[in-house]
């Protein structure tokens, strides 16, 4: 499997290229906001893009498929209700070549987020960061993503978590290492810790040196 985190610009988003060695069938994940270094790496590996996904619908994430599109042919994935070419709902199966992506629908930073789930590698979007959380306005939402979290980290320990963002203390992380590390994902056993985070973290970070 080639699986590559790619620098996408705007608020440090990721990018991600996954493509199957043998056909050379390949996917891109959340191609923006500058997908030309995507681009240029789909070039180099020399593959055929035919799915673009995004984790949710915010522009950050899918303001470069329209590019992508007319440069490849891909069609746009989403979750259902997203508008895609192809709308896909919780446990989805697709695959590129002999790479499989599964789709976990995990609501709560936006209704329709999802994450992608290929190989030992799970791509997070605005979900799951590296020490840190989506971010969520209300109660009601936050609600929904402390349950969308606590399904992910039921996922094995070894699971590699890539980010929409270079928010955290490193590019990538795995599910353990989140359990062991992050403040939020310490908080799953009661909803009203995880709540009270989500309303004090800005003081928080302050407190524990959190950039």
């Amino acid at each position: 499997m080639i699986f590559k985190q790619i620098n996408s610009g705007g608020d440090r988003n990721y990018a991600y290229l996954i493509g199957c060695e043998n056909t050379k069938l390949a996917a891109v994940a959340d191609p923006s906001p500058d997908p030309t270094l995507l681009m240029k790496e789909i070039e180099k590996y020399e593959l055929d893009v035919i799915y673009i996904f995004n984790t949710h619908s915010h522009p950050d994430h899918t303001g470069g498929n329209d590019y992508l599109k007319k440069s490849t042919g891909a069609k746009i994935v989403t979750f259902k209700g997203g508008g895609g070419d192809l709308e896909v709902s919780d446990g989805a199966v697709l695959n590129a070549g002999k790479v499989s992506f599964e789709f976990i629908h995990t609501p709560g930073h936006t209704q329709d987020s999802v994450c992608i789930k290929t190989g030992d590698n799970l791509i997070t979007g605005d979900t799951l960061f590296v020490g840190k959380v989506g971010g969520t306005y209300t109660e009601e939402e936050a609600k929904v993503e402390f349950h969308s979290l606590k399904k992910l980290i039921s996922f094995p320990e070894n699971l590699k978590v890539w980010p929409g963002h270079n928010y955290g203390t490193a590019p990538s992380s795995t599910i353990l290492n989140e359990k062991q590390t992050n403040p939020f994902i310490q908080r799953l056993n009661d909803f009203n810790e995880f709540l009270w985070l989500k309303q004090n973290w800005a003081a928080y970070k302050v407190e524990h040196g959190i950039k």
